[in-house]
């Protein structure tokens, strides 16, 4: 009997503490998940500057540069000069194998000098033969008197005509052997001024004061036309070479200013602007070249390497700005994003104006001080879901 009684008086008071602590516990569960407040950070929209921006990637590039290579083939006998080395117009960067090149002009030498005796002594004996000439034309003429008073007979006369003609075959004859021997001078000299350019050719300079970025061969090689031997380019002009999708072309010039970084250094930005715009646009990409003209570069650089340019086509004071990244997709597609409104959370379409490159201009949806969500809430927010700013 007793033990029945203490087994109804626990019953009941199990039952008690259920409707005393579990349901009111499991009630005040049922509404912290269902209705409390969802904890967000927020951004308050104010108002600043606001740069747009178009960006392109590309490669830094000189304006000026050659591939010095050799004009003739020849085995390399000396390399004067390396890479990294900064080299004055003139100065002598390779040395060719000039044995045989100089023998060949010293045999060259040789046959301009025969010729040149050749054609002096052509020149002698057309003089003499001008004097015979004009020795024969004296004595016909002072004859020619005595054979009108008839002190010489017809035979002597005759003699005498025959000299003259004689003379003026042998005056023709030397003229034609000056213009032969004056021919083969020519083509002796330009025969030496070849072998002279063709040794002098192996001597190679630099074409334009630089910097060597690159080196492509050493004493021994043998080198042909178009070898190349080193890279030059001009330090005082390089640029980045940036390719920009043509969407963007009516919105730049040159002129503009532009900011560029290089992969190297993520954190520094270099002052440029634009020097030029490509005419052309790649037919498979779509994007077109612009020329960026850089004012100082890094202190380690190289020709080729990447870079970032950003280029300024417009600028506003006093506009309501935000963060890029919190703009959203709605179900439509059209742009938004959550706020806050009455500790609600609020759905506003914006209409964007200028773009920057982390940031962009609201010209229409948001006013200022308005708060917008930002934490990844947004995401699995609804409007009309009650929420609390935990941060700003």
């Amino acid at each position: 009997m007793d033990r029945g009684y203490l087994k109804m008086n626990f019953s009941g008071k199990f039952k008690w503490l259920i409707y005393v602590f579990v349901i009111p516990l499991a009630a005040l569960a049922i509404y912290w998940v269902r209705f409390a407040p969802v904890k967000v950070l927020g951004y308050r929209v104010s108002k600043g500057e606001i740069t747009a921006e178009v960006m392109g990637a590309g490669t830094l590039e000189a304006k000026v540069q050659a591939i010095v290579s050799s004009k003739i083939s020849g085995r390399i006998a000396d390399v004067p000069a390396d890479q990294g080395d900064l080299v004055k117009q003139g100065q002598v960067l390779v040395r060719l194998d000039d044995n045989e090149l100089r023998q060949q002009a010293e045999i060259a030498r040789s046959a301009h000098e025969a010729a040149a005796a050749s054609s002096d002594r052509a020149r002698s004996d057309s003089d003499r033969s001008q004097a015979v000439l004009d020795q024969a034309r004296v004595e016909h003429g002072r004859n020619a008197r005595l054979y009108e008073n008839k002190s010489i007979s017809v035979s002597e006369m005759d003699k005498l005509k025959m000299s003259v003609k004689v003379a003026e075959a042998d005056l023709a004859s030397s003229m034609a052997r000056v213009v032969e021997a004056h021919k083969n001078l020519m083509l002796a000299r330009n025969t030496l001024d070849y072998h002279l350019a063709r040794l002098d050719d192996t001597v190679i300079r630099a074409p334009f004061s630089g910097l060597i970025v690159r080196r492509d061969r050493d004493p021994g090689d043998v080198v042909v036309p178009g070898t190349s031997i080193f890279l030059l380019v001009s330090p005082e002009q390089l640029w980045v070479r940036a390719w920009v999708d043509e969407t963007e072309m009516s919105r730049l010039k040159a002129g503009q200013p532009a900011r560029v970084e290089f992969r190297s250094e993520p954190d520094r930005t270099y002052d440029g602007r634009v020097a030029r715009l490509g005419r052309e646009t790649d037919r498979e990409t779509r994007q077109f070249i612009i020329d960026v003209a850089v004012n100082s570069l890094p202190v380690n650089w190289s020709v080729g390497q990447r870079a970032d340019v950003f280029i300024e086509t417009a600028r506003k004071t006093g506009a309501l700005v935000l963060p890029s990244n919190l703009l959203l997709r709605g179900e439509k597609g059209a742009l938004g994003l959550m706020a806050v409104k009455q500790d609600r959370a609020v759905w506003h379409d914006v209409r964007i104006g200028l773009h920057g490159r982390d940031k962009v201009e609201i010209v229409e949806g948001l006013r200022e001080g308005d708060i917008v969500i930002v934490s990844k809430a947004p995401k699995t927010l609804t409007a009309g879901t009650r929420v609390e700013v935990s941060g700003q």
